[in-house]
């Protein structure tokens, strides 16, 4: 066993050099940087419905969520540790006694936990190895009115694009190897819930969204009632990308028009269904941003960094133009970014960078405002 320092506490687990899904009791250290987000995310979230709330991790390995949430968050009345294996139960227990805490421990399938607790959750931790998919029906049912709903996805060689199978067997949709397929794997896994939890009549709004490393993850504000469920599904719809010219739009809707591209007349290719509103609130990220400034983080400024980002993202649409994609496909050189983006708001277009890749702007431009602005920086 080792010692682990994260946040505010103090945990022990078994060695990690190798981190895996085989392991005695799940301990991944790479995702701190998560649960330093997650800390974040969920005071800002108990300060916005005002009242004691009761979270549930589904997937507790070795406790660390569960304990830091009642260690970190101010309005904690009760936090759920939930693992089927009885090494991590073990586990939970003793690093909860070593942080004076006491979490309701228990071992059942996430799945068979979530139902037997349906509408005691103010918000639900979906993290677990691999892809949420399986026990997504079982959160959507299980989360109560004026609640939130976090998930993390592992699988992002699916969502991405690149094994186009498995993202069409576990989350209904199409995925696009793009430019910008880490984004469209955020839409999918964000449509993938707002679907779900639209067919317990209840509605999505996303307030944080990001693809960091080896994962992506959601925070999702959720509201009862069918006419919110409704609304929500009216942001659910289709990217369509011109492999030939890079041009890439998008349509509302669960049925895609079969369309050609408006700058160079090929069939357009289509990702979806998924999300196609905002992924991003600025008033939640700008709260928590606010936060982090009271909390002790290990991963501060990575988290800062990634919140100042994802908050210029905010009512941008969806996708972005890889500006060095675009270049090389003009044949010139790649100007520097800030002078595109600077060109870009001269000519009266919103811009902003996007945490999503280095080289990647988002704006309400079309293609041929972007291929100007480029040209311009060249001269």
């Amino acid at each position: 066993m080792i010692t682990v320092n994260e946040g505010s506490v103090k945990i022990q687990v078994p060695d990690f050099s190798r981190v895996s899904s085989k392991a005695p009791v799940f301990y991944n250290p790479d995702m701190e940087f998560n649960r330093d987000v997650s800390v974040l995310a969920l005071q800002v979230f108990q300060r916005m419905v005002d009242r004691a709330i009761k979270v549930a991790d589904t997937f507790a390995g070795s406790g660390i969520r569960a304990i830091r949430y009642l260690k970190e968050v101010n309005g904690v009345a009760e936090a759920w540790a939930n693992d089927i294996n009885p090494l991590a139960v073990e586990c939970i227990e003793r690093n909860s006694r070593m942080n004076s805490v006491s979490p309701l421990v228990s071992r059942e399938d996430a799945g068979v936990f979530l139902r037997s607790n349906q509408g005691v959750f103010d918000f639900i931790d979906v993290d677990p190895f691999g892809t949420p998919a399986p026990f997504m029906d079982s959160a959507a049912a299980a989360i109560r009115n004026r609640s939130m709903i976090g998930v993390t996805a592992t699988d992002t060689s699916g969502l991405c694009g690149t094994y186009v199978k498995p993202c069409l067997r576990k989350y209904s949709s199409r995925p696009l190897k793009t430019e910008y397929c880490h984004e469209i794997g955020v839409r999918i896994l964000a449509g993938f819930t707002a679907m779900n939890l639209a067919r317990y009549r209840k509605g999505s709004e996303f307030l944080l969204s990001h693809s960091t490393r080896h994962y992506m993850r959601l925070y999702v504000m959720v509201r009862r009632g069918a006419r919110r469920a409704d609304e929500s599904l009216k942001n659910i719809g289709f990217i369509l990308h011109c492999f030939s010219c890079l041009f890439h739009g998008h349509v509302n809707g669960f049925t895609p028009i079969n369309m050609k591209c408006p700058s160079c007349g090929r069939e357009l290719d289509v990702a979806g269904p998924l999300w196609v509103g905002d992924i991003q609130d600025a008033g939640f990220i700008g709260s928590m941003i606010e936060e982090a400034e009271n909390k002790k983080l290990n991963q501060k400024e990575k988290v800062l960094r990634l919140l100042q980002t994802c908050i210029k993202e905010a009512g941008m649409p969806p996708g972005f133009y890889d500006v060095h994609e675009l270049c090389s496909s003009m044949g010139v050189s790649a100007p520097p970014i800030d002078s595109v983006m600077d060109h870009l708001r001269g000519d009266g277009f919103r811009v902003s960078r996007t945490h999503f890749k280095p080289t990647g702007i988002k704006t309400d431009a079309d293609l041929g405002a972007v291929k100007d602005a480029i040209k311009g920086s060249l001269i």
